[in-house]
């Protein structure tokens, strides 16, 4: 990113920062459920035609796209950079006192998204001012997505309506209430887990709890297996992958001395490996069929696919390291930890090199509310600082594209 725009981007966060915090405003009053977002591609959509960009609507979803640039369709060797914002919000209440509280009872923008599209949106309207006076090598392609809340993501709507065909790279943030305002988390490899989900039905006979060896004793059984699985897969897999399976809810009986016939476990299965993840359905299904032979129990394995891990690129790092220092300071960047949640910005990277960035968004000195809490909310001066940041990366990366995967 050069320092002439640099300065641009930086003038254009200046100009119209209030503007993109009355958006943020809005949409934060106006959440919308995931595949329900038609409000709020709508408002983007209309603000990007109103500066004189064609988005296009993904089918069949409340998404789109938009292109800045020379377009990838006459110049199909230029780069082109993905620039992705999740728009959906949460099924929780809004907990705040605030004039831009939610409106829709019992849905909230707990976990940041509302932040997210603004500042995709404010990147997009400061780079087509920008082009109005300086060409762009390449195209940075806009994204606005439904659904990452939901099993499947709309990352998967994305990649099916050809959004990354051609892409060099992808990027975005997420806010992080662990951070101060102004300050940027980076971390090269996975910074998210892969988190899928698994329900695994187990059947017998049932019979009198005074009489086990007449039947099969269906909650010993379902009892063993929630114990055992998670401890056997533990020594089957590199521990560095961080594989990780846990119990939400354990069902099974309706009364004291009858044995079920059936019974259920639910839970999700997280790792920050890629290779685990594409690997664990397989494993997880035979590993619990032999823990439950033994107990001549009848076991179905249903296994859900949820997200891949997220896997920072070490060259787009790079380019948001260099744009923190050039469009931020020095000192505006830290080492994040590896998270456990999901993401579906991993689909992207299955398929193209990028990197998330995580998005301060704490008072300075202020406390820290978690996302996905009904209190959650943040200090809107993350809005610039997140349009500084991806304007800049976006700009970057056209000059010197990551390496293929």
């Amino acid at each position: 990113m050069e320092a002439n725009e640099t300065a641009a981007v930086a003038r254009w966060v200046t100009a119209h920062e209030s503007e993109l915090v009355a958006l943020r405003r809005d949409l934060h009053a106006h959440p919308e459920l995931g595949r329900q977002e038609r409000r709020t591609a709508g408002q983007v959509e209309a603000r990007l035609r109103a500066a004189g960009l064609s988005p296009h609507r993904l089918p069949d979803v409340p998404g789109l796209w938009c292109d800045i640039g020379v377009g990838a369709d006459r110049d199909p060797a230029a780069p082109v950079v993905v620039v992705r914002a999740d728009m959906d919000a949460l099924p929780l209440p809004d907990g705040k006192d605030v004039v831009y509280r939610s409106t829709v009872p019992g849905v909230a923008h707990a976990c940041g998204h509302d932040v997210h599209t603004t500042v995709v949106l404010g990147v997009g309207l400061a780079l087509a001012e920008y082009t109005r006076t300086a060409s762009l090598p390449g195209t940075v392609r806009l994204v606005f997505q439904p659904a990452e809340e939901l099993m499947p993501g709309g990352a998967l709507d994305v990649i099916d309506a050809g959004a990354l065909k051609p892409a060099s790279a992808a990027i975005a943030v997420h806010c992080d209430p662990a951070l101060d305002v102004g300050t940027i988390g980076l971390r090269t490899g996975p910074i998210t887990s892969a988190a899928d989900a698994i329900e695994i039905t187990m059947a017998g006979p049932g019979g009198h709890t005074s009489r086990p060896q007449n039947t099969v004793d269906l909650v010993y059984a379902i009892v063993r297996l929630a114990a055992d699985l998670p401890a056997a897969l533990g020594r089957l897999v590199d521990p560095r992958s961080a594989l990780s399976l846990v119990w939400g809810q354990v069902q099974a009986g309706t009364v004291a001395n009858a044995i079920p016939r059936t019974g259920q476990l639910r839970g999700t299965i997280r790792t920050l490996s890629r290779e685990t993840w594409e690997s664990v359905p397989t494993l997880v299904t035979r590993v619990a069929e032999q823990l439950v032979a033994p107990y001549g129990a009848q076991i179905v394995v249903d296994y859900r696919r949820g997200v891949p891990p997220v896997v920072n690129s070490a060259e787009v790092v790079d380019v948001f390291q260099s744009v923190v220092d050039r469009a931020l300071g020095h000192g505006a960047s830290t080492t994040v930890a590896q998270s456990l949640g999901g993401e579906d910005f991993g689909w992207y990277l299955n398929h193209v090199p990028g990197a998330l960035a995580r998005l301060g968004t704490r008072v300075p000195g202020g406390p820290t509310y978690d996302l996905h809490q009904g209190a959650f909310d943040v200090d809107e001066r993350a809005v610039g600082v997140g349009v500084r940041l991806l304007a800049g990366a976006a700009l970057e990366l056209l000059r010197r594209p990551p390496a293929s995967l």
